[in-house]
């Protein structure tokens, strides 16, 4: 097979230290190896920039390794055609493992072309993605926190959560309150409800009578701290994300003009997929790379299974939830083809089909420039009428009715 890089380097990069082999000579000659060690500090990583630079090497690849690699990554970037490469995807051959025989082994498929290349955004992007999500973690931490204070709620016999539907609302909040300082009694607590909820004081009295020693207060005490902690922290996140967001203003815009996609949900695609577009072949080549549509295996003829494949855990989490929202909204085409897909395949599956809509619709709005464009609820039903017209007669003609279909031309 001949070489199509006369001069490359393959990366074999740990915690500690990387190993870098250079590859360098023509195409249709064996080519020459160097091999040397480098620390992962920054001096060292200089180091071999400098070095390969001089030897006058123009592709660097490497394996994506956790995040080892991302560092030597920004050393070497702007200076080199970089490829970061899936580790499952060039394996070497068993019973040659070791550093010096994987770096090799890299900058032999680099040279040749053979390593798919790993999405990896600009920079900008790139610090949109830490921030949405950290900021899912943090969202995470709060809702674990709130479940556990309503557990401890339900272990000392209050009975809150089953009267107030959120009960970290500005009643609730004010009745946590009150119940961790324990310094009222259940009929005061109940007159901290605000709006309808004061038609339910006699309830709220009986259901904020339980029994709350200094044990539970302390431990309530920890957690209300620690919800009012992750509030605080997505506020600031929120507006820090703001400001990383205002040059991608119009495209958000754009984004949130999709049922189901609020703001938050907008600035995870952004910046899980960019807004260069030409980065994936097409809607479905990113959906795929999302790993939020079907699976392909198919042997012998037969397809064995039809399950979703392992993607941006934070990109598909994040459609699934805009999925959601979609098959909520009213008058939209998500919302009927959510529900047609709910009663043949079931709930969670119409939610991934939905949510692959959404993606595909994202795709083509951030690469054309054109806003959304709603095809209305009864679009499924314009497809085919006729079809439509035999299903609804066959229904009214079931429950005895006598149907006679005269087409209006008016």
């Amino acid at each position: 097979m001949e070489a199509i890089v006369e001069c490359c380097a393959g990366l074999d990069v740990h915690q500690a230290t990387v190993v870098a082999c250079l590859n360098s000579g023509a195409g249709n000659k064996r080519s020459r190896r160097e091999v040397r060690t480098f620390g992962t500090t920054r001096t060292e990583l200089e180091a071999m920039r400098t070095w390969l630079s001089a030897s006058g090497c123009t592709l660097v690849a490497m394996e994506s390794t956790g995040i080892y690699w991302r560092p030597v990554h920004a050393a070497l970037e702007g200076h080199f055609d970089l490829v970061v490469g899936n580790a499952q995807h060039i394996k070497n051959v068993p019973g040659r493992k070791t550093d010096v025989k994987d770096c090799e082994w890299i900058s032999d498929l680099a040279r040749h072309g053979l390593i798919a290349r790993s999405f990896v955004p600009p920079r900008p992007i790139r610090d949109l993605r830490d921030l949405t999500r950290y900021r899912r973690k943090v969202s995470q931490t709060q809702a674990s926190e709130r479940n556990r204070l309503i557990r401890m709620l339900e272990s000392a016999n209050i009975k809150l959560s089953g009267l107030i539907s959120d009960v970290f609302g500005v009643s609730g909040q004010a009745m946590l309150r009150a119940l961790i300082e324990g310094e009222e009694t259940p009929a005061e607590m109940a007159r901290h409800a605000r709006g309808r909820m004061r038609c339910k004081q006699g309830a709220l009295e009986v259901a904020l009578d339980g029994r709350l020693d200094e044990h539970h207060r302390f431990l309530m005490r920890t957690q209300f701290e620690r919800i009012k902690q992750a509030e605080s922290q997505l506020e600031q996140i929120d507006e820090r994300l703001r400001g990383k967001l205002a040059p991608y203003a119009e495209p958000l815009d754009r984004l949130m003009q999709i049922p189901g996609v609020e703001w938050i949900t907008a600035a995870t695609i952004i910046a899980e997929i960019g807004v260069d577009m030409s980065a994936f072949i097409s809607g479905e080549h990113l959906a795929s790379w999302a790993g939020i549509c079907p699976g392909n295996h198919r042997s012998a003829g037969k397809q064995k299974t039809g399950k979703v494949r392992k993607g941006n855990v934070h990109l598909k989490t994040a459609l699934v939830t805009a999925a959601m929202g979609a098959a909520r909204t009213r008058g939209c085409y998500l919302r009927e083809k959510h529900r047609r897909l709910r009663a043949r395949q079931g709930e969670k599956r119409a939610h991934v089909a939905i949510a692959h809509k959404i993606l595909l619709a994202a795709y083509h709005i951030l690469a054309t420039g054109s806003d959304y464009q709603e095809l209305g609820a009864s679009y499924l039903d314009q497809i085919n009428r006729r079809r439509t017209a035999n299903q609804l007669t066959r229904r009214l003609r079931d429950m005895g009715y006598h149907v006679d279909i005269k087409l209006n031309t008016a």
